[in-house]
């Protein structure tokens, strides 16, 4: 099956745009209308749009050790109820100005794990969110031929506090099953490595 969306760029109409709050992030109101199906355009519409860059995920994995490279981080954003907002992910990080998504994959190896990656191998390329925030994450799996090295990484002027844990790909794809990975950056990463191991194996190991 081939799929083409139905309309393009041009099949939306921005009435107004402006920026309602600027800070670690920003937001924006966007008044718009788009094509609608039947050939009409839409009535006018309010969106609040939230902006935070985009952003690269990179999975490394250790042939040597058949293992996976994975960090442990507290997230705001996961604190619900009695939940620990403390979360089991890829390593990822925002593309600064000039940076191609591969530069962002090989420095949030380093930064966040000490992982000096040798080759990359691209996974997919995902909106998380479209209906109300612009971020792109371009999704890599990581060659790791040297030692895995775990502790705590991050660096301090952003905050950061990590663990980096060295994870068995069974025990990956165990968690993948038991519904233990909600980060949905780290749960099409598992996934397409557990549709992928085989083939990776036989390129890398």
């Amino acid at each position: 099956m081939t799929f083409e969306p139905r309309f393009g760029a041009s099949d939306v109409r921005v009435l107004e745009d402006e920026t309602v709050y600027d800070g670690y992030f920003s937001m924006r109101r966007v008044t718009l209308q788009y094509r609608a199906f039947d050939g009409g355009w839409v009535e006018p519409q309010v969106r609040e749009v939230f902006e935070r860059g985009d952003a690269v995920g990179v999975l490394p994995y250790h042939p040597a050790t058949d293992s996976l490279v994975m960090i442990e981080q507290f997230r705001p954003g996961a604190m619900r109820g009695d939940n620990s907002p403390w979360m089991l992910e890829l390593i990822a990080g925002i593309v600064e100005p000039g940076e191609s998504d591969a530069e962002v994959a090989h420095r949030e190896a380093m930064e966040e794990a000490g992982c000096e990656l040798c080759e990359l191998r691209p996974i997919a390329t995902v909106l998380p969110s479209a209906g109300a925030c612009t971020e792109q994450v371009q999704l890599y799996c990581g060659l790791l031929d040297g030692p895995v090295v775990t502790g705590v990484h991050g660096l301090a002027e952003e905050g950061e506090n990590i663990l980096v844990h060295s994870v068995p790909v069974a025990d990956a794809f165990q968690l993948l099953a038991q519904n233990r990975i909600p980060n949905g950056h780290t749960l099409i990463s598992l996934l397409w490595l557990q549709n992928n191991i085989h083939s990776l194996r036989e390129r890398w190991g």
